[in-house]
């Protein structure tokens, strides 16, 4: 291969990697920021609520509802209390004129919501661990990219 050549090919793998990087690590700081906004998103929005622990519960008794774990012992706390109160029975095996089913809806539809938010969490730490790893990768390209075209070079 010619020195024209192989030069001309190591420009545009170069450029090529550089591209690649750049898009790369835009693409992780976006998922990174996105991944903290939503977990702040969701944490204030919980509080908001003013929601806090059951006092009888084993873990994170009267702490506020405002992370993942709080909000997943709150969930599960609700599951209980509303199972003593229909006798272990759930939404769908009370009768339709029992006035105990309003109150296992009601805890059905709590438990969603928290569950929802603790799935929430979830994504968001997901989606900060993915941003940081394609940042890294992003970071990393331009070193794979020079070894690759040294070899070729050699």
């Amino acid at each position: 291969m010619s020195t024209a050549s192989t030069t001309s090919r190591a420009t545009t793998v170069s450029t090529g990697v550089r591209v690649a990087s750049l898009v790369t690590m835009i693409a992780g700081l976006v998922l990174a920021v996105a991944g903290v906004v939503t977990w702040f998103t969701v944490q204030s929005s919980l509080a908001d609520e003013k929601i806090t622990v059951s006092s009888d519960s084993p873990r994170f008794a009267g702490d506020k509802v405002d992370g993942p774990l709080a909000a997943y012992q709150e969930a599960n706390m609700i599951k209980k209390h509303y199972l003593e109160s229909t006798a272990g029975k759930t939404y769908a095996q009370l009768d339709r004129e029992d006035p105990l089913r309003q109150t296992a809806m009601t805890a059905s539809f709590l438990r969603a919501s928290l569950f929802t938010s603790v799935v929430a969490f979830g994504v968001a730490a997901m989606a900060f661990g993915l941003g940081i790893v394609l940042m890294l990768v992003g970071w990393a390209l331009p070193m794979a990219g020079r070894r690759s075209t040294a070899a070729d070079a050699g």
